[in-house]
């Protein structure tokens, strides 16, 4: 990305944040490419944040239709329109997203994300998924490991009033300031598989419970051939006896994974919009902080519950890749 200066128009526009990480930060976001699948209200409100920033282009991947269901969390879809007459969610979010920035190159991409080659992703900085399958997270985040330049991978999704994320940024370098010297650092990340795949009982004692959860519901809807998202309360039976195994498998106590909080996850499959604009805004946070190359990056996972209003930062590594 050490491309062409910032032209004036730029300067003038982004003066502000300018002013807070300085003009190659800047310049450097204003060249990134940024991928985005699947257009949920968390995912919405990330590409605002970031399209505000000033990245370089945003392509948007979202075949689905737009409907009622599609409104509550997603802002980006005006609910007085009822003439989306078949569009898509990337097509309407691309529409309204190209008003809040006319410097951003905002564009659609048709098909299944998991079907583009390799070479597909080769043009973009940042690839951002959500609403997928495990079996696609883990497709798409090795697709971007075989790329001859580093690109970072983030997983995103929310379920009611609980969120996470998951972030790999491979071999990272980045510099910050500590007093009046600028140090320069570097962290090696692991992939989404490497990172799901440590034992439970290789784990820090205090690991959020909401991992565990996370992963229960995830694995049952891989097994169940469900995307994610559908899952009820009819589905709870299957899911504690599946939490059962994992516990077992894992030595962990199921008391771990509460009852609960698995039933929660299972009800409340709709995104809860305060959860989505703190979840989207750390994960642009966290975006212009791998594009800039400053500033702490997060590693690789964040959770957060409204139930008790924390996020949490836990980092899911094997030996190997563990900070």
């Amino acid at each position: 990305m050490d491309g062409e200066e910032l032209t004036e128009q730029e300067t003038a526009l982004y003066d502000r944040q300018i002013r807070v990480w300085g003009a190659d930060a800047q310049r450097r976001l204003s060249k990134s490419h940024i991928l985005v699948c699947g257009l949920k209200g968390t995912v919405a409100e990330f590409c605002k944040n970031i399209v505000l920033a000033g990245v370089g282009s945003v392509t948007l991947v979202d075949d689905r239709v737009v409907t009622d269901e599609s409104l509550p969390a997603n802002f980006l879809i005006l609910p007085h329109e009822n003439h989306y007459n078949g569009k898509t969610l990337a097509e309407v979010c691309c529409d309204s997203l190209k008003e809040f920035n006319p410097m951003v190159h905002v564009a659609v991409e048709t098909g299944d994300i998991s079907t583009f080659g390799i070479e597909f992703f080769e043009k973009f900085d940042a690839v951002i998924i959500s609403c997928c399958s495990l079996g696609k997270k883990k497709l798409i985040n090795q697709k971007c490991r075989k790329l001859s330049k580093r690109v970072a991978f983030y997983t995103v999704e929310c379920r009611g009033s609980c969120g996470e994320m998951f972030v790999d940024l491979q071999d990272y370098k980045y510099s910050k300031k500590k007093l009046e010297e600028t140090i320069e650092c570097q962290i090696e990340y692991p992939s989404f598989e490497e990172a799901i795949s440590v034992p439970w009982r290789a784990l820090p004692r205090r690991v959020s419970k909401l991992y565990f959860a996370m992963r229960v519901i995830e694995q049952f809807e891989d097994v169940e051939g469900r995307n994610p998202g559908e899952t009820s309360i009819a589905d709870r039976l299957g899911v504690l006896k599946l939490r059962r195994e994992l516990c077992e498998t894992n030595s962990l106590d199921e008391s771990q994974i509460p009852d609960a909080l698995l039933e929660r996850l299972l009800t409340d499959t709709r995104e809860f919009p305060p959860v989505c604009a703190i979840i989207g805004g750390i994960l642009g946070q966290e975006v212009i902080k791998a594009i800039s190359g400053k500033g702490d990056p997060l590693k690789n996972f964040f959770f957060f519950d409204a139930m008790d209003g924390k996020g949490l930062i836990e980092d899911i590594s094997g030996p190997s890749t563990r900070s």
